[in-house]
C-alpha cells in the first residue's frame, strides 16, 4: 500500500516537472524572440543613420554654398 502510494506520487511529480520544464522552455523561446527582435530595432535605425547623415550633410553644405 506505502509503495503504490510512493509510485503515484512520483508520477504525479513527473507530470509537474514535465509542465514546468515546458513552461520554461517556452519561456526562453520567448526571451530570445524578444532580445533578437530589441536587437534588430536598435540596429536598423542605426544602420540607416550610417548613410542618412551623409546625405543630409552634403545638402546642407549645398544650401551654405547657394546661400554664400
Amino acid at each position: 500500500m506505502v509503495e503504490s502510494e510512493i509510485s503515484q506520487r512520483l508520477d504525479a511529480l513527473e507530470k509537474k516537472i514535465d509542465a514546468v520544464y515546458v513552461s520554461a522552455e517556452k519561456t526562453r523561446k520567448y526571451f530570445l524572440t524578444v532580445v533578437v527582435v530589441s536587437a534588430v530595432a536598435f540596429a536598423l535605425p542605426l544602420i540607416g543613420l550610417f548613410f542618412a547623415i551623409p546625405s543630409f550633410l552634403s545638402t546642407y553644405s549645398d544650401v551654405s554654398k547657394l546661400l554664400q
